[in-house]
């Protein structure tokens, strides 16, 4: 498998796409983004000490129904990286990777479809390991932070690809998943609401219960009551 290191580039996501013309799956890091990009189109803070890294994975007939499993695979990824260092992250649907309540990385999925099947997955994460998110406010952490030592780039990079080039199965996500009945705030489609959360499907919709009934999101934003 090629694995291609950058020093700088604007996004690895765009970078990697150079490489869709042949059916080789192939691993771009790059030490900084200049152009990182988040979920929803929102730009994602890429400063040198953290992880960037593209995945492009090619698939032979594989259901486009089950393209959350890459989804999953990919969150599955980062925990066990995080885990090797001593950290206990937990899954917040559908791919949020949070320790101590803060957000640990940023994935984006982009994937490419045949008729029924995946073709292939860009799969873009920023993990953050040394580097400063004190400018984010709170709401992240890095793997050094939550380790409570010193967890270098390099590191972090190395026990992450090998994560992603090894198999995982839906139980392994689910294991990490640990808001499951609790209840939370449900945002969908400009809408809030409360709710228990009852269960994750294997096609990766999420299911909650509240007193209008239940009911089964595939998009939406959720936020866990501490």
């Amino acid at each position: 498998m090629k694995i291609e290191y950058l020093g700088e580039t604007g996004s690895t996501n765009e970078y990697i796409r150079r490489y869709l013309g042949g059916r080789e799956n192939v691993i771009v890091c790059a030490r900084r983004q200049t152009g990182g990009k988040g979920t929803k189109g929102r730009s994602f803070l890429s400063n040198e000490g953290g992880v960037y890294l593209s995945a492009l994975f090619f698939y032979e007939k594989l259901p486009a129904s089950r393209a959350f499993e890459v989804m999953a695979h990919s969150a599955v990824a980062v925990c066990r990286t995080a885990e090797a260092f001593g950290v206990q992250p937990e899954i917040k649907w559908a791919n949020d990777v949070l320790a101590g309540h803060k957000k640990l990385c940023g994935i984006l999925i982009e994937n490419g479809v045949k008729g029924e099947f995946l073709d292939h997955s860009i799969i873009g994460i920023g993990l953050n390991a040394e580097n400063d998110v004190s400018a984010l406010g709170g709401i992240a952490i890095s793997l050094s932070e939550a380790a409570g030592r010193r967890v270098t780039a390099d590191e972090a990079r190395q026990k992450l690809i090998e994560e992603l080039l090894r198999p995982s199965a839906f139980a392994d996500y689910l294991a990490r998943v640990k808001f499951l009945g609790r209840e939370v705030t449900v945002e969908e489609n400009g809408r809030l609401f409360s709710a228990v959360a009852e269960e994750i499907l294997p096609d990766g919709r999420l299911v909650v219960k509240n007193a209008e009934g239940v009911r089964r999101l595939s998009s939406a934003e959720i936020t866990l009551k501490l």
